[in-house]
């Protein structure tokens, strides 16, 4: 019996669509598509090989499962706020995965598309987060792990202390794990906990997807200052491309690129984000910034975006911030959500906050 007891799920939310505009979807997927696109740009690589840890050397042309892309819908167009690397939201409680609209780009089920993301060569898997059973997105991985055995898998839902290292591999209660389904946010392994799956990573003893690689070139907010720096998207796209990136990529520098004392005087204008967090985590809005705070960041580890208002729709008389999440799998759509929320992040925590299914 699968608890939602840790789930916590509006179901006002939950039951609700949300009506977006196909031309801002398909703009949306165009982006999410072109990033996958400059993933694998060799020119784009090559740029940026100082910066990338050794385990990005690993796992080179595997797909990542369910990168996230977040967008705030704009007058202008949509926005990226983030790009997520094991984004979650697609189980939205009582044996329910979120409703999908009817469009061509979304082949099969939701349930199909899920499972096909999962290679072959996968037959006995790990879904793998740090202390995982009490994780708030622990269900959406049992209902994972559900829909995999189905398909005749072996599935463990594990943390990484249930994972032994031995000489040909990882294994899990004695059986050899042939790939590891990643919800751990330490993507690039690494910590102490997680020594023994790079180990085994770099030695090419187990496939591990979200993967290191994937966060290098995309996920880490690093990047989207690197789609500033002039050159650098120039010498692997077009002009075209490259000004549709710009159009959609938010203006985001690092902070020690930044005049502090222009920018305190401009602050409600950005938003302050650690470059290594994910999720929202340790996001300030510079119009609730105190000295205090400001003179805290870090200059290295601190990124300064433009700031983009959330979408604002009413719900019940009651207004609602709004954004899009697109799942991808490559240059494959797999699913599409939004958020609804009140106050400064999607935590969720106010009455008719939750995920919303999108009619397109």
């Amino acid at each position: 019996m699968i608890s939602d007891s840790l789930l916590r799920v509006n179901t006002l939310a939950a039951l609700e669509e949300v009506n977006i505009e196909r031309d801002e979807f398909e703009k949306m997927l165009q982006f999410s598509r072109l990033m996958f696109q400059l993933k694998q740009n060799s020119h784009y690589i090559t740029s940026l090989k100082e910066q990338l840890p050794v385990t990005a050397d690993a796992m080179f042309d595997e797909s990542s499962m369910l990168m996230g892309y977040d967008f705030h819908l704009t007058d202008d167009g949509p926005r990226l706020i983030e790009i997520n690397n094991n984004a979650g939201g697609l189980y939205i409680g009582g044996n329910r995965w979120m409703k999908q609209p009817a469009i061509a780009e979304l082949v099969g089920t939701l349930e199909e598309r899920i499972s096909g993301m999962f290679p072959d060569t996968w037959q006995t898997i790990a879904i793998m987060d740090e202390d995982v059973t009490q994780q708030y997105m622990y269900p959406e991985m049992q209902h994972y792990a559900t829909l995999l055995r189905k398909t005749g898998r072996t599935v463990f839902l594990v943390s990484p202390e249930d994972i032994e290292l031995k000489d040909d591999g990882l294994y899990v209660e004695n059986q050899r794990v042939d790939g590891i389904y990643n919800r751990h946010t330490d993507f690039y392994l690494d910590t102490p906990e997680l020594a023994d799956i790079r180990t085994a990573l770099m030695a090419g003893q187990v496939a591990l997807n979200p993967h290191p690689r994937s966060y290098a070139l995309l996920g880490d907010k690093s990047r989207m200052v690197d789609w500033w720096h002039q050159g650098l998207l120039e010498g692997c796209l077009s002009s075209d491309d490259v000004s549709f990136i710009r159009s959609v990529v938010p203006e985001i520098h690092l902070l020690s690129a930044c005049d502090r004392t222009q920018l305190w005087q401009e602050r409600k204008a950005w938003v302050f984000k650690p470059a290594a967090r994910h999720g929202g985590k340790g996001v300030v809005l510079g119009k609730g910034m105190s000295r205090k705070r400001f003179e805290s960041l870090d200059d290295e580890t601190t990124v300064v975006q433009s700031f983009v208002p959330a979408s604002q729709i009413e719900h019940g008389d009651v207004p609602y911030k709004f954004d899009v999440r697109l799942y991808m799998h490559g240059e494959g759509l797999i699913a599409v959500a939004g958020r609804l929320w009140r106050g400064q992040v999607t935590n969720f925590r106010e009455d008719g906050s939750g995920w919303v299914s999108l009619n397109i």
